[in-house]
């Protein structure tokens, strides 16, 4: 393998997709799907394989592409129009002119629904693919049970039935057709049919669902057990069919797909797709710097399209593309070429996929980057903190602050330390509240704050850049007023964080910022939180497991662990050792251990 090949397996995803493997001349060898990229890849060039095919292909991988999907359903699609449409070396199971079925619903005065797997028809309306066959039957089988649509291959028309050209079949006698071909039911109630039909076949198989439900439970009820579970086994069939394939639909043809994703590193990536009769044909990534301050999305928009409709003019003049899906309509206007930003349907789910492939490309470069350069990674988490918080230094030492009691009882607080975003936990510290009596987090934040501060500046100890209150504008105000009196407020950034919504408040701002979920430092933040909760939670738990352990001997002076266990294996509780005599204290502990126990116990009463 080239180093450029090792590289690229190591920064593959963890996620649903579809890989492709190169010879040296640029031509595609392999396709192949995995449930997780990752792991399927690198099981190729980990070990020498039994097939000695599969040996020879590795051999002559030069470099490998990918792309992602949601799941394991839309990479089989995927995977099977590329092995159709670019017919790699190495493929052996797809190869054949064999499809994967369809649902087609005819356009007809009485429409047909049947399975095919052959080309379109025109006017049709085609439903799948479906990865099984049986699981199409499964549909149209219960379809038919539910719905009187006929499966005759006739072709019917108001002509065709003034001339009785048809003849009534087994089908009509067994109440599964109301006599289309005869004109015994009218085109608007067999089209109110069809239209459910449609419904059920574009995801809404809850119809479905119930009636298998209630004929399964039916037949177990009169201990038809065979019957129900043929039923069963149908109905776990069509319940599968709410994680349905949306990679592809053969419907879409010659379109190209653009989705546009902003980097925070003022960069910006498109994905490209072209679809040509239903099948993902070619897939390319640009990325742009920005060089200024005033690119729009739209405008990158246009640059991509223009810069892609140059390096794959043959496919434009070939196929003669006229309609474009995007994400962002661009600022210019292209002759002969229609833009949409489709909002739902099988074009929508396209382009879902482009604009995740898109960030997958930024995802993977930043990953590049940070394994040739792990302190890269560090320096952009700071600088997008840096920027989003309006802080002005790089906040490469961070400390957070959380109390713990319940009811007032035990009452502790933490301290933890993060540099250059990562836990220092041999920083950490924990505190016993000393001087605040009662659940009082106020004052405990303002007493842990100021004993933490103060002797950081005693032992000449650099402070942070950044200090991090879990709680909302109250423990913040305090915080504040604590650095204020130990004159170190200009010197230390605090801000606070809510633990319900993740709003950032800001000294002497009543506003809180909502930062982006996904951003890296809002996650920094977060994962601070939920240390210093954590840390101060364990630190609770100890100090009240210590209090409900505690004995009223171990206070007492010259009453050591030893002399203790004595006393109660002698006397069994606390109570008859008050009870007892000097002579009896004497005589398991001595007269002088014995005299101070009762004095001591004496004055606790």
């Amino acid at each position: 393998m080239t180093d450029e090949l090792k590289l690229k397996i190591s920064l593959l995803p963890e996620s649903p997709g579809v890989y492709r493997y190169y010879s040296r001349d640029g031509v595609i060898i392999y396709v192949g799907k995995a449930k997780n990229l990752k792991r399927r890849v690198s099981s190729y060039f980990n070990k020498v394989h039994q097939v000695v095919r599969t040996n020879i292909l590795v051999k002559n991988i030069h470099d490998l592409q990918y792309t992602v999907v949601n799941n394991e359903e839309e990479a089989l699609d995927l995977e099977n129009s590329l092995i159709k449409e670019f017919q790699p070396r190495y493929n052996v199971l797809l190869k054949d002119d064999k499809s994967y079925p369809w649902i087609c619903v005819t356009k007809e005065l009485y429409p047909r629904v049947f399975m095919t797997r052959d080309a379109l028809r025109k006017g049709a309306k085609y439903y799948g693919p479906y990865p099984k066959a049986e699981t199409a039957h499964v549909i149209l089988d219960t379809i038919a049970r539910i719905y009187p649509i006929r499966n005759c291959s006739h072709h019917v028309s108001r002509e065709t039935i003034e001339q009785q050209k048809h003849r009534l079949c087994l089908q009509f006698h067994i109440k599964r057709c109301e006599g289309c071909c005869r004109g015994l039911v009218e085109p608007e109630v067999y089209g109110r049919y069809i239209d459910e039909v449609k419904s059920i076949l574009n995801g809404d198989t809850k119809s479905v669902s119930d009636y298998l439900k209630s004929e399964m439970e039916h037949m177990a009820a009169e201990l038809r057990f065979e019957e129900a579970n043929e039923l069963k086994r149908k109905y776990l069939a069509v319940e599968k069919l709410r994680v349905r394939s949306a990679i592809v639909s053969p419907t879409i043809h010659n379109i190209d797909v653009f989705g546009l994703v902003r980097d925070e590193d003022s960069s910006a990536c498109i994905h490209y797709m072209h679809v040509r009769n239903g099948s993902v044909v070619q897939s390319f990534t640009l990325e742009y710097k920005m060089r200024g301050v005033g690119e729009t999305d739209e405008e990158l928009m246009s640059l991509g399209f223009q810069e892609i409709r140059h390096r794959f003019a043959e496919t434009y003049k070939a196929d003669r593309v006229r309609e474009v899906v995007v994400n962002v309509l661009p600022d210019v206007e292209f002759d002969g070429l229609e833009f949409a930003v489709p909002m739902r349907g099988d074009k929508r789910k396209l382009l879902d996929i482009a604009v995740k492939n898109a960030r997958q490309y930024i995802t993977d470069k930043l990953n590049r980057m940070e394994k040739l350069n792990p302190e890269q990674r560090v320096t952009r988490t700071l600088t997008t903190m840096q920027r989003d918080l309006h802080l002005t230094t790089l906040p490469r030492h961070i400390e957070c602050f959380d109390n713990s009691n319940i009811s007032g009882s035990s009452p502790v607080a933490s301290c933890v330390v993060f540099r250059n975003a990562k836990p220092s936990k041999k920083d950490y510290r924990h505190f016993n509240i000393k001087t605040v009596e009662g659940a009082d987090d106020y004052a405990s934040m303002s007493e842990v704050i100021t004993r933490r501060y103060s002797r950081l500046l005693q032992e000449g100890e650099e402070l942070p850049q950044l200090l991090v209150v879990d709680g909302g504008k109250g423990q913040l105000s305090v915080a504040v007023e604590a650095l204020r009196g130990l004159g170190v407020e200009n010197q230390v950034a605090a801000i606070g964080i809510a633990k319900q919504l993740n709003e950032i408040y800001f000294p002497h701002d009543s506003v809180p910022l909502y930062i982006d979920k996904n951003s890296e430092t809002l996650r920094v933040i977060q994962r601070l939180r939920d240390e210093a909760h954590r840390f101060a939670i364990t630190h609770h738990r100890k100090q009240r497991g210590k209090k409900q352990v505690a004995s009223v001997l171990d206070g007492i002076k010259g009453v050591g662990p030893a002399t203790k266990v004595l006393l109660l294996k002698q006397f069994k509780s606390v109570k008859r050792i008050r009870q007892a005599s000097v002579d009896e204290l004497a005589a398991v502990v001595g007269p002088v251990k014995a005299k101070l126990i009762i004095n001591a116990l004496n004055q606790q009463a």
